[in-house]
């Protein structure tokens, strides 16, 4: 049987993802998604009927669920290694990008709706950064922190990256990454010392 040409679904929302890491959803055309993607414009469409909106909410999703197959696997060693794991991958992300690239999710979180009406990727963001949240914070209760005291750290270090990642680029260096690496980590310490 042949191998078909047509890129898969997943390739194509993985590179919408990365285009929208790269330039964020306002500056990105769905010509564009499809094109960085490798992917014929018909297919982009087939699979995404809906257009950019329905691309950029799956691209939000596959994110999210990237970010937390590595948070899952890492938060078993405890939070510490998840919190060492989080911030690698981003470090990657500016890195391997030369620091042109950050988080999608972020990206799709600062735009401002052009309709007034929350759209589904700004929804699909919220519920990616709240997944990371609790993967975080189950991991602080496990390991002895307060129900409340975990869930204020687990925020915490989520704006702390995701923010830290956006200095990484502008900076143009790892350094912000690098800086709140070791404050997050005795925060974490001291509220759960298991």
């Amino acid at each position: 049987m042949a191998k078909s040409s047509t890129p898969s679904r997943e390739r194509i929302v993985a590179g919408a993802a990365d285009m929208i890491s790269r330039r964020g959803l306002s500056a990105t055309s769905i010509r564009e998604m499809a094109k960085h993607a490798k992917a014929p414009l018909g297919s982009t469409y087939h699979y995404f009927p809906e257009g950019k909106q329905q691309l950029a909410t799956e691209a939000v999703r596959y994110t999210g669920e990237w970010v937390a197959r590595s948070l899952r696997e890492e938060l078993e060693a405890g939070p510490a290694a998840g919190l060492k794991a989080f911030l690698d991958l981003w470090r990657k992300v500016v890195v391997d990008s030369d620091f042109h690239a950050g988080c999608p999710v972020l990206a799709v979180a600062i735009e401002e709706p052009q309709d007034g009406e929350i759209p589904p990727a700004l929804t699909a963001a919220a519920e990616v950064f709240e997944q990371w949240e609790t993967l975080l914070a189950d991991s602080l209760r496990a390991h002895g922190a307060h129900t409340e005291q975990a869930a204020q750290l687990a925020i915490l270090t989520v704006a702390a990256v995701e923010g830290t990642v956006a200095m990484c680029r502008a900076k143009r260096s790892t350094e912000p990454l690098d800086r709140i690496s070791e404050q997050l980590l005795v925060l974490i310490a001291a509220a759960a010392p298991k």
